[in-house]
């Protein structure tokens, strides 16, 4: 009788493997995760995804893909209405709304000209909003996922990322979560079914490959 360890890696050991055409997204990476004061404070968790990150975003800049940064925002005034029942379930998404300096992007991540920004409600960074027509629109093939958090907004935009037909990597060290255990479990179960789950260092020496590549066209 083979153990489930076994199990998993005979059902699940495939790889997709990298796009030819990818956009990298970092999604959601709010100072509502980095205030100690704020209710979703992350700690070493999130502090350590960005970090790396931000290496990545680096790389994907000079290799010449695109980087699009996605935030949470519900309008002042509404109440949350705009957020609909993911509002009314979660409280802590009152640190979203609009003005609060939870909200902005974290310290270290200043959005650049060249970098598209999409705003969103709900946890996927799909739902909603115009980055799978975006991207299609573009000849995107594949998306390269960062962000916060792992169990959360990065799990349901890796679910929809493969939905919409892209070839989806989550890069495990450039996602975060407050405890380590929901961070593995949600890595695990993504590596399983809908995306490959690699190391800061893999996708750097992909990035360098695309940068490479173009370089010699």
């Amino acid at each position: 009788m083979s153990t489930l360890q076994e199990n998993y890696a005979r059902a699940y050991s495939n790889r997709a493997g990298f796009g030819r055409r990818p956009a990298l997204v970092m999604v959601d990476f709010a100072q509502a995760y980095f205030d100690p004061d704020c209710v979703l404070f992350g700690g070493d968790g999130c502090r350590d995804a960005l970090a790396s990150a931000l290496r990545v975003r680096e790389a994907a800049h000079a290799a010449g893909v695109p980087v699009i940064l996605t935030e949470v925002t519900y309008q002042k005034g509404l109440g949350g209405v705009d957020g609909g029942r993911f509002f009314e379930k979660a409280l802590p998404l009152k640190s979203f709304m609009e003005g609060e300096s939870t909200a902005a992007f974290a310290e270290g991540l200043t959005p650049r000209a060249d970098e598209l920004i999409v705003s969103k409600q709900y946890p996927s960074a799909f739902f909603g909003t115009s980055l799978a027509s975006t991207l299609t629109a573009a000849g995107h093939d594949s998306v390269i996922l960062t962000g916060l958090t792992t169990s959360g907004c990065v799990r349901a935009s890796c679910v929809d990322s493969m939905s919409h037909g892209f070839r989806t990597v989550v890069v495990a060290e450039a996602c975060g979560d407050r405890h380590k255990d929901p961070h593995e479990a949600n890595l695990f179960d993504m590596n399983a079914k809908y995306a490959d789950v690699v190391s800061e260092a893999d996708i750097l020496r992909y990035l360098a490959s695309l940068s490479d590549k173009a370089a010699a066209e």
